[in-house]
């Protein structure tokens, strides 16, 4: 059991193990619940599982501001799990109601999608001969997410579809989120509060865009 109150020092900010360490961290994740709150506060059309993406959105704000405070290991996890939860679960809703994929067939890419972001980092770290985990601070295991934007994004404007310049809009907002993420610790000399915090701040837009734009391309795809 201990290990799941070992204490982890991942970012800038953080100088020591109090629970107010990570202020600006701490505090930025109340962006996720401005997403969530304004998500579903839309009077659009009843869409049940965009309203559950938005719910998300906020159970995703909430788990890392658990990490930004108490910054142990059972804390990281309630950080980490909802976001990889809206992260493969968007990309079905992304096959079904932007490609408009039969849900057996959006099942598959999603399934696809999973094991290739699995083999995504050793692979590229193999192929570098390093790790690149620590050199991106992490980030690159946000790489596939960023890849599949820009591809469901292609693949619907090739088919017509507006909806597309979307995902390739908000895809361009998540790289300038994953590089205020990315350089934290390289910053962390010149800037002591760090850049994790813009990450949180940018990273709730790009949750809000993706929601609105699943909402915006609803109708019978939401099936």
């Amino acid at each position: 059991m201990a290990g799941w109150w070992e204490p982890v020092r991942d970012y800038c900010e953080r100088t020591g193990p109090e629970l107010l360490a990570e202020p600006l961290n701490a505090i930025s994740n109340a962006a996720f619940l401005v997403a969530a709150v304004l998500l579903l506060r839309r009077g659009r059309a009843p869409d049940p599982v965009a309203d559950g993406f938005a719910v998300l959105v906020g159970v995703i704000g909430i788990g890392s501001a658990l990490f930004h405070t108490l910054a142990v290991q059972w804390a990281m996890l309630a950080d980490v799990i909802p976001i990889a939860l809206f992260i493969h679960a968007y990309v079905f809703l992304a096959l079904r109601r932007f490609l408009v994929l039969p849900a057996p067939a959006a099942l598959a890419g999603t399934l696809a999608f999973a094991v290739a972001a699995a083999v995504f980092e050793p692979a590229l770290s193999n192929l570098a001969g390093r790790p690149l985990g620590p050199l991106t601070n992490g980030s690159v295991a946000y790489a596939p997410a960023a890849l599949a934007l820009f591809g469901v994004g292609t693949a619907s404007r090739r088919f017509g579809r507006r909806e597309g310049a979307a995902l390739i809009g908000i895809g361009l907002l998540f790289l300038v989120s994953l590089a205020a993420r990315t350089l934290d610790a390289a910053l962390c000399p010149v800037v002591p509060f760090g850049t994790h915090w813009l990450w949180h701040l940018l990273n709730a837009c790009v949750l809000y865009a993706l929601v609105r734009a699943a909402r915006a391309a609803g109708g019978p795809r939401a099936a």
